[in-house]
Parts: C-alpha cells; sequence; structure tokens
C-alpha cells in the first residue's frame, strides 16, 4: 500500500514539474514572439517541439489561458486557442497593474532606513546611466535596453515588495514584456523620456517621499502606455485581425 502511494506521490510530483516546465517554455515562446499573436495554439505541435506528452501541454495552454496569454477563438464551425493578442485595450490594463503594484512596492522602499535607501539608489542609478550611454552612442541593441529597464523595476520590487507583491510582479510582467519586445525597436526615439522618468524615481527614493516615488513609478508605466500606444497606431494591433 506504502509503495502504491509513494509512486502515485511520485507520479504527480513529476507530472507537476512537467507542467510548469511546459508552461514556462511555452511562455517563453510567446513573450520572445516565436508563436506570434493571434497564432492557432496546436497542442501536438507544440508537446513535439518542447519533446513532451500532450497531457503536460494541455494542462500548460490552460493555465496560459488564465494567466492571459492565450485565448479562446470561436467561430460558428468549433473553437481553438489562439496566442492572445496585442491591442491597446490590454496594453492600458497590464500596464495600470504593474505601475500600481510596482508603485506599492516603491513606497515600501522609500520607508526603508536612509543606509538602505542609498544602496538602492545606488543600483537604481547605475542601471540608468547604462540606458544613458546606450542614448548618448545610439546603440541599437535595442534588447540590451529592455533588459536594463526591467532591471531598474525589477530592483524597487526586490527592495520594497514582499511576497505577494513579488508574485504578481512576477506575473504580470512578462505579459507586459510581449509588448515592449515587439514594439521596441520603434520606441528607442523616446527612451531620454523613460531615463527622465526613472531619474524622478530616483530623486523620490533619495528623499524618502513614500508618495512621490509610488507617483512616478505609475507615472512612468502609463507614460510608457501612451508612448506604445502611438506606436500601434503606426504598425498596428498584431493578432487581433
Amino acid at each position: 500500500m506504502n509503495t502504491v502511494k509513494k509512486s502515485s506521490a511520485k507520479a504527480k510530483a513529476e507530472h507537476g514539474m512537467s507542467l510548469r516546465i511546459a508552461f514556462q517554455e511555452i511562455r517563453e515562446l510567446i513573450v520572445h514572439g516565436r508563436l506570434s499573436p493571434g497564432t492557432w495554439i496546436v497542442e501536438a505541435d507544440i508537446a513535439k517541439k518542447l519533446g513532451m506528452s500532450r497531457t503536460p501541454v494541455r494542462s500548460a495552454i490552460q493555465w496560459l489561458q488564465r494567466e492571459g496569454f492565450v485565448i479562446e477563438h470561436k467561430n460558428q464551425r468549433k473553437s481553438r486557442m489562439i496566442v492572445a493578442p496585442l491591442t491597446k485595450e490590454d496594453a492600458s490594463e497590464l500596464y495600470s497593474i504593474i505601475g500600481r503594484v510596482e508603485g506599492l512596492a516603491g513606497r515600501r522602499t522609500a520607508s526603508l532606513k536612509k543606509s538602505e535607501r542609498m544602496e538602492v539608489v545606488a543600483k537604481l542609478k547605475g542601471v540608468n546611466d547604462q540606458l544613458r550611454t546606450i542614448l548618448k552612442e545610439k546603440s541599437a541593441h535595442t534588447a540590451g535596453i529592455f533588459d536594463l529597464d526591467r532591471d531598474f523595476h525589477r530592483i524597487v520590487i526586490q527592495s520594497g515588495g514582499g511576497p505577494r507583491l513579488t508574485i504578481l510582479h512576477r506575473a504580470i510582467e512578462p505579459q507586459a514584456e510581449r509588448y515592449w519586445r515587439l514594439y521596441a525597436s520603434s520606441i528607442f526615439d523616446n527612451l531620454h523620456l523613460s531615463i527622465a522618468e526613472h531619474d524622478e524615481i530616483i530623486a523620490a527614493i533619495t528623499s524618502g517621499d513614500p508618495d512621490r516615488v509610488e507617483r512616478g513609478l505609475q507615472t512612468n508605466w502609463e507614460n510608457g502606455c501612451e508612448r506604445l500606444a502611438q506606436v500601434i497606431d503606426v504598425f498596428g494591433e498584431r493578432g487581433s485581425w
């Protein structure tokens, strides 16, 4: 009896691990655009690509649907799962949520002891200075810009986010990343605006002003969403045809 229980527990653990791996792998394909917006999700093809059985892939797709990466598309004949389109409406919701999550973490960062705050400030300045260098040298490495911008915001979460805020941020960040990566090359001209908004966040943390930090972080995301919307107006929404 104990052997059966152990075997069952092992099977569940292995399925859980396979499910998590499948979720992470498919999400990565979506975030990096290798499964583009509007693409039909074919379980058999993805399972073959990942070298997995269809069972964890099917469960991972359901998980991705709950988190907004995949949606069900229905017509008169049948329904299919597709990669969620990238739309201005969706971006507005995502950026609003992540701005508020980071704003809460920023408030806690601003309330740290001065010595701890200044350690955070030093890290943030280091990242922002690297963005300035890219802008000054007019580097075309937009992927590097994204990584640095992400590092800037993660520093705020790591310094002021408790376990729940951190989990929320980890869940929403990859969804916002889809937009950044797809439209990044067109946002470069506005990089100086983002750098200036980062400077305001850094100044607010330096002064230990929670309201100002929260406002600065939310403004950064709100303005980022507006800049993104202008790009989408030019190039169109992806996968919503």
